[in-house]
């Protein structure tokens, strides 16, 4: 799909036996700027599905705010849930950059589709701690973007090191199915989410 500034496509696996995932996502753009969540509430099944559905449910309200007001915003509306992980990004297409931060294990990269950029990949630094319960101190890092320039988030149903041969000059639909088809663990629920940035807008 394409919203504004990015192409974007999403793949997910419920975990066997449950009827609702709890790793959910959220793309919304405004202005000359799109929010990109990935969230994956504790556990599995319908707790897990309600707790996620809370904080997309905060995120698409207050989708202006910054970054860490909207952490802070869904971990008290969490409070008494089961509580999510996130990883956010809010891409700003007016000034090239990305806002972006995480609590918990939803991974994130940012694959530069320019050469001659080092480093070609970039990690997400995530932070200890879960909304709605125990949390760490929140700090969101902002870096450059460019067009081409592509973007990947994936739940804890996917394996570490899903980076190792990813093609970031395919589009994001095959990259996050090649993800998914390789590196799920068949143990949680799992979802990969990928958008390429396109530039800032006319």
């Amino acid at each position: 799909m394409v919203d504004s500034l990015i192409e974007w496509h999403v793949v997910q696996l419920t975990l066997k036996g449950q009827e609702k995932s709890g790793d959910h996502c959220l793309v919304k753009p405004f202005e000359t700027s799109v929010l990109v969540a990935v969230v994956d509430g504790l556990g599995h099944g319908e707790e897990a599905a309600a707790a996620a559905k809370i904080a997309v449910d905060v995120l698409e309200a207050n989708a202006r705010d910054d970054v860490i007001a909207l952490f802070k915003r869904s971990h008290e509306a969490l409070r008494g849930s089961r509580g999510v992980v996130m990883s956010v990004a809010l891409l700003n297409g007016l000034e090239g950059t990305m806002t972006w931060m995480g609590v918990g294990n939803v991974e994130g990269l940012l694959a530069r589709a320019n050469p001659d950029i080092k480093p070609q990949k970039e990690s997400l630094l995530i932070r200890a701690g879960v909304l709605g319960g125990p949390l760490a101190i929140l700090d969101a890092s902002i870096i450059p973007i460019m067009p081409g320039d592509t973007l990947v988030f994936a739940t804890d149903g996917i394996r570490s090191g899903f980076s190792d041969g990813l093609d970031v000059r395919e589009p994001p639909q095959q990259i996050a199915d090649r993800v998914l088809a390789r590196h799920a663990k068949g143990t949680d629920d799992a979802l990969v989410l990928v958008a390429r940035y396109l530039g800032s807008p006319p």
